[in-house]
């Protein structure tokens, strides 16, 4: 039987690949758990008890090394192998994440983006070919994407997620400022919120 990860721990993961990246980036060959533990603001604890539900990765004396760790990690959350991704929606955050974002450092590979405005069909941005959103099946079914990324109006998000999920996405990141609650437990979704994070900040200070 596979043995349950907690959500904390999966959603500790990410930190911990970024902050290996960094290390990774200065040259920096191997960490203790406590060094590591304090850049994060984690515990030594914590951090060994967080990556021994992987079956642990350090040697006692010796610390992690960091470009063991980071591949390691990268293999735990999928992105060592490269999926396809479309994204749905070509406005201003569309086109920002598109051009800016370093999606390919993920695992992820932008195969097509869709938009209704005629004016951008046909067009690419960022080397991502704009298509019509009546392409849409056409497309999916030529390039097989598994990741839709929404960043379109919040009163289309719904029918174009179960449109995409019908269509065989696996997993929607939705920026639309809506919960997408699908009728669909294998179809994974990430909502993101600007809004909320906003907020909190605003309380902390």
């Amino acid at each position: 039987m596979e043995k349950r990860i907690s959500s904390a721990v999966i959603h500790r993961m990410p930190r911990y690949f970024r902050h290996l990246c960094d290390l990774q980036d200065a040259g920096i060959a191997r960490i203790s758990s406590g060094t590591l533990a304090d850049r994060m603001g984690l515990t030594a604890s914590q951090v060994r008890q967080d990556f021994n539900c992987f079956g642990g990765f350090g040697q006692q004396g010796y610390g992690y090394n960091v470009a063991e760790l980071r591949s390691a990690i990268a293999g735990i959350m999928h992105i060592d192998r490269e999926r396809g991704a479309i994204i749905v929606g070509t406005g201003n955050l569309g086109k920002a994440l598109m051009s800016n974002f370093n999606f390919q450092k993920y695992g992820v590979r932008l195969v097509a983006a869709f938009d209704s405005n005629p004016l951008l069909i046909g067009t690419e941005i960022a080397g991502v070919p704009v298509y019509s959103c009546r392409q849409m099946e056409e497309v999916m079914e030529r390039e097989q994407p598994q990741i839709a990324i929404l960043t379109l109006p919040k009163m289309h998000a719904r029918a174009a997620a179960q449109k995409l999920v019908a269509a065989g996405i696996k997993g929607i990141w939705n920026f639309t400022s809506i919960d997408l609650h699908l009728d669909m437990p294998n179809v994974p979704v990430e909502n993101v919120h600007f809004s909320e994070s906003l907020m909190v900040l605003s309380y902390k200070i």
